[in-house]
């Protein structure tokens, strides 16, 4: 069933004739009509015409790149000219932006085929998925469980098949979580790198957007699409000789056990195909992450205080509570804060210099109880927070980072590498995800 196929796999039956971009087009359509807490909205009418266009272009032998016809979910905070982008949240119901973001005019040019907009959490705010206040997707892989967030209807388009790669952000682990949560790929890419303009914020200095995909050749060839440029070279990549660093300490405090175990199991894997792994903590780790409350709360609650205060009744509770926690926080300690973290990035790339990657479980725990996190605030609060633990440590050092399935369901391993090294990570990714499989 072509749906399934990854969308390398179908951008390559389009340029050779075997698939055509409207019939798979209206096959996603069809599929994703019949999922409301996947997709904020549809966007049918464009799609057809995108998809029409593509139709053409493979017939005259002028397709624009190896995702062109290919049919892509966008998380609902990319703006979409002349149609509704609401972040997850009824604070900006009706928002109708009028051009697109930088990021899909650029994936448009190329021939993506935009389908939709995907759920998302409200405004980004949180790891575990939930938003009451709209949608909730369900978790791909198993029922009743959190499917992972923000960008929680992103990685379950892909996983069930109603969309061949979807884009996401990731501010604190938006992308990396769902897609362990969902069993799917994810790209977190260094901030800077790919444009954020158009794109609905959450923190400035930490917002960055990626692919979640079925395989690491789709995240290679949609950070292309993004960002307009040629797709990395994935040929002939090895792990053999590669020098991975597997983080102790902080990712694995108060870890559970099925993670964990998910985790070793894929290191081993990655060692018998020709890793040289080796295990330490880093002192700059915790540090770091003591730094996390004070640089982001106040950031967001700055961004958006004015529209959340205005109707605070809007917000589901404990987002607004999220928001709200940056507001004590001393413009003082913020600059001191970033100051900090400065140094304690570069004692990190110093003390990762000599190794490719670093890895670590992608989230230290499963995908917890939906309904219980709907009720229990305390618990809500400890699980969001250990759920972006370690993809957080991607994010304040500024790195870029590759969430892989390990076949243990819902547990992910990642690999960190040095920022802008995207291309580098993705060759190891690919070679990764051969010995994973």
């Amino acid at each position: 069933m072509e749906r399934f196929w990854s969308a390398a796999q179908q951008g390559r039956a389009i340029a050779a004739g075997d698939l055509d971009p409207v019939d798979i087009a209206e096959a996603y359509l069809e599929a994703a009509a019949q999922a409301p807490d996947v997709y904020a909205r549809l966007m049918p009418e464009r799609a057809r015409c995108e998809a029409m266009a593509a139709r053409e272009r493979a017939r005259a032998g002028l397709l624009r790149g190896p995702l062109d016809g290919v049919p892509i979910s966008w998380k609902d905070l990319f703006d979409t000219a002349c149609v509704a982008t609401e972040a997850g949240s009824r604070l900006l119901k009706g928002r109708i932006p009028k051009a697109d973001a930088e990021v899909l005019a650029r994936a448009t040019l190329q021939g993506a085929v935009c389908l939709g907009k995907t759920h998302m959490t409200e405004l980004a705010f949180s790891g575990l998925g939930l938003n009451p206040m709209t949608a909730t997707p369900r978790n791909a892989v198993t029922a009743g469980l959190a499917p992972g967030g923000s960008s929680s209807g992103a990685a379950v388009s892909v996983k069930l098949a109603l969309a061949a790669a979807a884009i996401g952000s990731d501010t604190g682990g938006s992308v990396r979580i769902p897609a362990a949560w969902n069993d799917v790929v994810g790209l977190k890419t260094t901030q800077g790198r790919v444009s954020t303009r158009g794109v609905v914020p959450l923190c400035n200095r930490f917002d960055t957007v990626g692919p979640l995909a079925r395989t690491v050749e789709d995240c290679a060839l949609a950070l292309a699409l993004l960002e307009g440029g040629p797709a990395p070279d994935l040929r002939d990549a090895t792990l053999s000789g590669a020098r991975l660093l597997v983080l102790e300490g902080v990712p694995f405090e108060g870890a559970r056990k099925g993670p964990v175990a998910g985790f070793e199991s894929a290191v081993d894997r990655l060692a018998r195909a020709g890793a040289r792994i080796e295990r330490k903590a880093l002192p700059m780790v915790a540090p770091a992450m003591a730094l996390a409350g004070v640089l982001y709360a106040p950031e967001a609650y700055g961004l958006w205080k004015d529209v959340i205060e205005a109707t605070p009744d809007l917000m589901w509770a404990p987002i607004l509570e999220r928001f709200r926690g940056g507001a004590g926080v001393l413009a003082a300690d913020y600059v001191a804060a970033w100051e900090e973290l400065g140094q304690l990035r570069a004692d990190w790339a110093a003390a990762t210099a000599g190794y490719d990657a670093v890895l670590l479980p992608t989230a230290p725990i499963l995908p917890p109880d939906a309904r219980r996190l709907l009720v229990d605030a305390d618990y809500f609060a400890t699980e969001n927070l250990l759920a972006l633990r370690n993809t957080r440590i991607g994010n304040l050092f500024g790195l870029c980072a590759l969430t892989l399935p390990t076949g243990e369901p819902m547990c992910g391993i990642s690999l960190m590498a040095a920022p802008f090294g995207e291309e580098r990570l993705l060759r190891l990714g690919i070679a990764a995800e051969a010995a994973l499989n």
